[in-house]
């Protein structure tokens, strides 16, 4: 009698090892919630601080490392010592190799530029950096496109190409991209001049270009101003029209930064930022460029409802340039009572609306469909992804 033995199940080809560099900027995004309009600036920072500000680039680089995790055995992984990234690393699982020395117990940018010097000169095939566009600028200066670069999210300004859309987006790029799914572009630097942006004046720099992996579903775009043509003014004043005849007495309105929101100000007559948060009730301002402190106290005892545009072509309604509304905010308002504004034009710039907020599970509650306001009596329902 012949046994005919089936045949074994194939062994799955082992994976060959790859080297990331992973740079922890933790102070970037930290001033967010007090309206400092970033991190450049150190007497800000510690002001923040002093204030009760907590890091929020550690926690999200930790968001992105544990997407990675799977694959730790065959990820050589380089970072900067100890809370530059070699914290965050062991904490989610890894052994790291730890390359260079911190210039001080504060990390100053020239840690970020020696650290990713050190990675391209170890082999890193992908430098991983939670940080905002500063952050960004100096990686491009110290290694210009000698090495890919991809963003986790962290700053208060995040204007540039190189980020994913959120902290576990960036650690599926990641996975994507060294073990060969995913091409590689160059893409955008922008900055902000930040003293300019705290005196409500928008002055936007190209940089430069990094090589960046490309994949368009995860990876958000740099951020496009509108234009200010007379179609785009016209339809800006036919939404604020809409928006103001529907505005309840005793509410307290949290009106978000853009031309689009302001222009909600300018119908009724009063001096709103361009770039701030501003609280508006009863057809006055209550408190201009507002933090998240005075408007978590503005809204304790009254209905509230908060008034947002997407940014231009990356589709982000929260957790981009207002971090002021904060996931704490948003809970106490009430995702029904946020009212989302825009004109077609900037609609057709952006695939699908999207939210970052630094709080997964608020996130998740506010992904679905909302109405959007995009003239006079015009709503158009719109996906946030």
């Amino acid at each position: 009698m012949v046994i005919c033995k089936l045949p074994e199940k194939p062994r799955q080809p082992s994976l060959k090892s790859k080297t990331l560099g992973l740079i922890v900027n933790p102070i970037a995004g930290i001033a967010g919630k007090y309206a400092f309009k970033g991190s450049d600036n150190p007497e800000l920072v510690q002001r923040a601080i002093e204030l009760g500000a907590k890091p929020i680039s550690p926690e999200r680089a930790k968001e992105a490392l544990l997407v990675l995790n799977p694959l730790k055995d065959v990820l050589r992984l380089l970072t900067f010592p100890g809370i530059m990234g070699e914290d965050e690393a062991r904490e989610c699982g890894f052994e790291p190799e730890v390359v260079g020395e911190l210039s001080s117990v504060k990390t100053t940018p020239e840690d970020t530029k020696k650290a990713a010097r050190i990675m391209a000169e170890r082999g890193a095939e992908l430098i991983l950096y939670a940080g905002g566009d500063g952050t960004t600028v100096d990686i491009l200066e110290a290694i210009d496109q000698k090495v890919p670069i991809l963003g986790i999210p962290s700053g208060v300004k995040i204007w540039s190409a190189t980020f994913a859309t959120t902290p576990k987006t960036a650690g599926l790029i990641t996975l994507r991209y060294l073990w060969g799914e995913l091409p590689v572009r160059e893409a955008e630097v922008m900055d902000i001049n930040e003293q300019l942006f705290r005196r409500d004046e928008l002055n936007v720099q190209l940089k430069g270009y990094a090589i960046t992996p490309y994949e368009p579903q995860y990876l958000q775009g740099s951020k496009w101003m509108s234009p200010q043509t007379t179609n785009e003014i016209e339809d800006q004043n036919a939404i604020a029209r809409s928006v103001v005849e529907n505005l309840e007495p005793n509410t307290v309105y949290i009106i978000g930064p853009g031309t689009t929101c302001k222009a909600i100000a300018d119908l009724l007559g009063i001096d709103k930022t361009l770039l701030g948060v501003d609280l508006v009730q009863n057809g006055r301002i209550i408190a201009k460029d507002a933090d998240e402190r005075e408007i978590l106290k503005a809204i304790e005892n009254a209905k509230s409802k908060i008034i947002i545009t997407p940014i231009g072509r990356q589709g982000f309604i929260f957790g981009r340039g207002n971090q002021q509304i904060s996931p704490e905010v948003i809970k106490k308002v009430g995702i029904e009572n946020i009212i989302v504004i825009a004109t077609p034009y900037k609609l057709s710039t952006i695939p699908t609306l999207r939210v970052d907020t630094s709080c997964p599970e608020l996130d998740e509650k506010l992904r679905g469909y909302i109405r959007v306001i995009t003239g006079y009596r015009q709503i158009l329902i719109k996906k946030i992804q």
